[in-house]
C-alpha cells in the first residue's frame, strides 16, 4: 500500500471517529434534553388537589427547592435551582402560602415562586372606627373561621389603639402577627401627615391616642368630637375626674344605660369616676378624625355633657344644668 493510500485510510478513520463521536454527543444531548424536559415540564406524581405549601420568610432557593422535592411537589431540586439560576437570572423566591389545585410542572412552580403567584383569594374585612381588639378578633374569626383568634387577642391587646380601623384584604390563611403588623403599619402611615400637629399640641402620642379612643366611643359627629375633646382636656387641667361611661364597655361590656351605681365604684385603673386623668391606655382603636379631635379641641364654656338614647349629646356649663339635662333626657 502506497503512502498516499495510507493517508486516505487515516483520514477515513478520523472521519468515522468524528461521525461516531458526533452521533454519540447528539444522543447524549438528546437524552439530556429529554431528561431535562421530563424534570422541568412533567408534573410531580404525588400532588393532591387543593394542597398548599409555604415558603417561610427568608428562605433561600436551595432550601425551597429541597422542601418542594421532599414533599413531592417537584421531581428535582437540582433542576429547579438550575432553571431559576440560568433562565431566570437567579431570581429570589418570594415567601408566603401557595395553593396547588392541580399537579403542576417544575416550570410552572418555578415561575410562580419567583413572582409571588399564590393563587389564594383574599377576603375583605371591614374594621370600623371604635372597634377594640376583641371586636377586631370577632370580625376576623367570623370571616376566616380558621383564624387563630385567641393568639391574635393576646397580641392585639398590647397594640390597643394602634390597630388602625380600615377596610383590609387578607389571605384566608393569614397569621395573627401579620394582621397586627399590617394594621399597625397602616396606623403609622395615617398618623405621619399629622405628626407635627400632634407634637405641637404638647401631649405624647400615647395620651393623644388614649384620649382619641375615648372620644371615638363617646361621640358620633366631628363637631361633637371636638367639643367633647375640649371638655375632657379641661377636666384634666382642672383636676376633675373625666367621668366618661365609654370606659366601662371596655372593662365589663356595659354601656351608659346599663351602668349601675356599683359599676361606677368598680376598682379598675380604667374607672374614670374613681381615678383622675386618662386611663392607662386606649379603650379602642380610634379613627383619624377622633385623633385629630384630640389635638384640635373646641374651646367652649361647657364642662358637662351627656348622650341621650338616640346618641345626641346635650351640653351644660354648670353641674345644676347638667342635672336638669339628666332628668330631661335620661328618664
Amino acid at each position: 500500500m502506497s503512502e498516499f493510500q495510507n493517508i486516505l485510510e487515516e483520514i477515513k478513520k478520523r472521519n468515522l471517529f468524528r461521525r461516531r463521536l458526533g452521533w454519540a454527543l447528539t444522543v447524549v444531548l438528546f437524552l439530556a434534553c429529554v431528561c431535562s424536559s421530563f424534570f422541568i415540564f412533567v408534573p410531580g406524581s404525588s400532588i393532591p388537589k387543593e394542597k398548599m405549601f409555604e415558603i417561610p420568610k427568608g428562605s433561600t432557593l436551595s432550601e425551597t427547592a429541597l422542601m418542594l422535592e421532599n414533599r413531592g411537589i417537584i421531581r428535582s431540586a437540582f433542576f429547579l435551582r438550575a432553571y431559576i439560576a440560568v433562565v431566570k437570572n437567579d431570581s429570589p423566591v418570594i415567601s408566603g402560602f401557595y395553593l396547588l389545585s392541580e399537579k403542576e410542572s417544575l416550570y410552572t412552580i418555578a415561575n410562580r415562586i419567583i413572582s409571588g403567584e399564590y393563587r389564594i383569594s383574599k377576603v375583605k374585612i371591614l374594621i370600623p372606627e371604635g372597634f377594640d381588639s376583641e371586636d377586631v378578633q370577632k370580625a376576623l374569626v367570623s370571616t376566616v373561621p380558621s383564624f387563630e383568634g385567641n393568639k391574635f387577642l393576646s397580641l392585639a391587646k398590647q397594640k390597643e389603639g394602634y390597630l388602625f380601623p380600615d377596610t383590609y384584604f387578607f389571605f384566608f390563611i393569614v397569621k395573627p402577627e401579620e394582621v397586627i403588623s399590617v394594621m399597625k403599619s397602616n396606623f403609622d402611615a395615617k398618623i405621619k401627615p399629622v405628626e407635627q400637629k400632634i407634637q405641637a399640641f404638647g401631649h405624647p402620642l400615647s395620651d393623644v391616642v388614649t384620649m382619641a379612643s375615648i372620644i371615638e366611643r363617646e361621640t358620633i359627629t366631628p363637631a361633637d368630637r371636638r367639643i367633647v375633646s375640649g371638655i375632657l382636656w379641661k377636666r384634666i387641667k382642672l383636676g376633675m375626674p373625666l367621668q366618661v361611661d365609654a370606659v366601662f364597655d371596655y372593662v365589663n361590656g356595659k354601656t351608659t344605660h346599663n351602668l349601675t351605681t356599683e359599676d361606677l365604684k368598680a376598682d379598675s385603673p380604667y374607672n374614670t369616676y374613681t381615678n383622675k386623668g386618662l386611663p392607662p391606655g386606649p379603650i379602642c382603636n380610634p379613627g383619624l378624625d377622633a385623633i385629630l379631635a384630640a389635638v384640635e379641641p373646641a374651646r367652649t364654656s361647657y364642662l358637662y355633657y351627656l348622650s341621650d338614647k338616640t346618641g345626641k349629646i346635650h351640653y351644660a356649663k354648670t353641674f345644676d344644668e347638667h342635672v336638669r339635662n339628666k332628668q330631661k333626657y335620661l328618664k
